[in-house]
């Protein structure tokens, strides 16, 4: 029998998709026929950095409307498009993300809101404010008619429950029907009582944030003014644990794809990421803030979290970067009380002092709108020979290079002076003083004071 070689071609494989379309080369892939490859890949890499800068184009949009500043924003999890919004002067709005408009208002706080938080089913909305009471309202269906219109129809609340003192925060449990607030103490409330649950007090300070679990819907971590981070377990009476650091705790966030850890933003301008079996060392400390952090939210993903500041920047760092990746800031934009990603993690949101909540894209350089698959092909190919030459000096330089408003560049410049000064001092210290006397403490336990159980 006599054997015959045939070279057989798939019509896909060299159709064009368009009529305007390339013809399509088939390529030699052996080493030896292209000596430089190293080279052409370098320089498609270099220019894909390049491009990165020419395209980075992170806000989309602003949406104004409240009479006061952004006090707190909440995601609603049943509806992609939707965002809760909150006022100091009371106002609480529903946006829609898609055409920045307001579906509907509640209006019936008659101070600041200073908590707001969505049932996991997307039914139920409760705020809290400093006009002492908690109200819960009913979410209103998404129609076809609100995304195309504007509305600034108005929703009576469901419940109002009064509380002793002033509330400074609450979240919602995740697939239960119980919520935590926060004030003088820590109430656990029920969507049917009109009084607290179970209520924990652990020393006399303000508690002024709190976030449930994600993964375990009984445990809570709340911080307070006295500089602490505490650990509450709703199957015990008493809390579980605690620690005292140097500076106020502003929020918290847990790490929603790995639920035992969570970061906690700092009034020192420090990010401080836990695992919270292990509290009293820090495992990563998140820097690049120039001021206090004032809100702080993880992306669905796990792999990023932003921060919100009173340096009136935004900033995306990875979970386990010390340095910031991102950092967006406006001309017009105040300080940033509250910040928010978007379910599908692809937008952030952020609500500042001057009234308005701005919309960026997580990625400053994504191509918005409908990717043909050859499209999606060359995005994916440029990005993995960024990433294989980033450690280049040249990639690497162009890659991390961002515009910094004056402020914020002259408050970092004098504060890598300060830490240079004391890095010194304490290296000289040590250098003249009997050999294991001084004990160099690292930044990640430096912070904490002492854990209390």
């Amino acid at each position: 029998m006599v054997k015959i070689k045939v070279i057989s071609r798939s019509v896909d494989e060299y159709t064009r998709e368009r009529s305007q379309d390339l013809q399509r080369v088939f390529h030699n892939f052996d080493p030896s026929l292209r000596p430089m490859e190293k080279a052409v890949e370098y320089q498609r890499a270099l220019t894909s950095a390049k491009l990165e800068k020419i395209f980075a184009r992170p806000f989309v949009g602003a949406m104004d409307g409240h009479r006061d500043g952004i006090s707190c924003m909440a995601k609603n999890p049943n509806y992609l498009k939707g965002i809760f919004s909150a006022s100091m002067d009371g106002d609480i709005r529903l946006w829609d993300i898609a055409t920045r408009r307001t579906v509907c208002q509640f209006p019936g706080h008659r101070g600041s809101v200073r908590g707001l938080t969505v049932s996991t089913d997307g039914n139920v909305l409760v705020s809290c404010g400093t006009d002492s009471t908690v109200r819960l309202w009913n979410v209103p269906r998404p129609s076809l008619e609100d995304s195309d219109t504007s509305s600034e129809k108005s929703i009576e609340p469901s419940a109002v429950y009064v509380g002793k003192n002033a509330f400074w925060a609450v979240d919602h449990q995740f697939e239960r029907d119980l919520f935590a607030t926060t004030g003088a103490q820590l109430d656990i409330w029920n969507h049917n009582r009109s009084q607290p649950v179970q209520s924990y007090q652990w020393g006399t300070d303000t508690v002024i944030s709190v976030r449930f679990n994600p993964g375990e819907p009984d445990i809570l971590a709340a911080s307070a003014g006295d500089r602490s981070i505490t650990i509450y377990d709703l199957r015990m009476s008493i809390p579980a644990r605690k620690i005292i650091m140097m500076t106020k705790t502003n929020s918290i966030a847990w790490n929603p794809m790995e639920p035992m850890n969570l970061t906690a933003a700092n009034e020192d301008g420090n990010c401080y990421s836990f695992d919270g079996r292990k509290m009293d060392e820090a495992k990563c400390v998140h820097k690049d803030h120039v001021s206090a952090v004032m809100d702080i939210d993880f992306s669905p993903t796990g792999r990023e979290f932003v921060t919100g500041s009173y340096d009136r920047s935004v900033r995306i760092f990875p979970y386990n970067g010390g340095h910031s990746r991102e950092i967006y800031h406006t001309k017009r934009m105040q300080r940033v009380f509250c910040v928010k990603y978007s379910c599908d993690a692809t937008y952030v949101l952020s609500g500042s002092d001057d009234t308005n909540i701005r919309l960026w894209k997580a990625k400053a350089s994504e191509q918005l709108g409908v990717i043909l698959p050859r499209e999606q092909r060359k995005h994916e190919y440029n990005e993995a020979v960024k990433n294989r030459y980033k450690h280049l000096p040249e990639i690497k330089r162009i890659v991390r290079h961002r515009h910094l408003p004056k402020p914020i560049h002259k408050a970092t410049l004098e504060s890598r002076a300060m830490n240079d000064a004391k890095r010194k001092k304490d290296a000289k210290r040590k250098a003249h003083s009997a050999p294991g006397s001084v004990v160099t403490v690292p930044l990640r336990k430096r912070r904490i004071i002492k854990e209390v159980e």
